[in-house]
């Protein structure tokens, strides 16, 4: 059963960053080693053009990343039809899958989650 929270939660993220809007950049390999060698927060996003899941969690990170709180993260989005390479390094196997790292670290991970709350905790991992 969704709680009040979460649903007002989730509803508010959706409504306040435009649908397909991203927080993410592409993989660049430099960029994200760079990242996490400065220890900042870092999501790596496994989404697809034809996934509804993805296209769900792409503005509810866009509206985590506006926040002051997450300020520093880092979101690299990676194509699930196009670089199977990534996909085995990060050992992902489906889209709309987020692997949040804190610095080298990886602290969580998550596969085919919607709800903005439980997203929200599982970013805030990498703070």
């Amino acid at each position: 059963m969704i709680s009040r929270r979460a649903l007002l939660l989730t509803t508010a993220l959706l409504a306040a960053a435009p649908y397909g809007a991203s927080a993410a950049e592409p993989f660049d390999e430099a960029a994200f080693a760079a990242a996490q060698g400065a220890g900042r927060p870092v999501i790596v996003e496994v989404t697809a053009p034809w996934c509804p899941i993805c296209k769900t969690q792409r503005p509810l990170l866009k509206a985590l990343s506006e926040q002051p709180r997450f300020k520093d993260l880092a979101v690299y989005e990676i194509d699930f039809d196009t670089q199977k390479a990534l996909m085995r390094r990060f050992d992902a196997r489906m889209q709309s899958t987020l692997i949040v790292f804190k610095g080298r670290e990886e602290v969580g991970r998550s596969v085919g989650e919607t709800q903005g709350e439980w997203i929200e905790a599982l970013v805030e991992k990498a703070l």
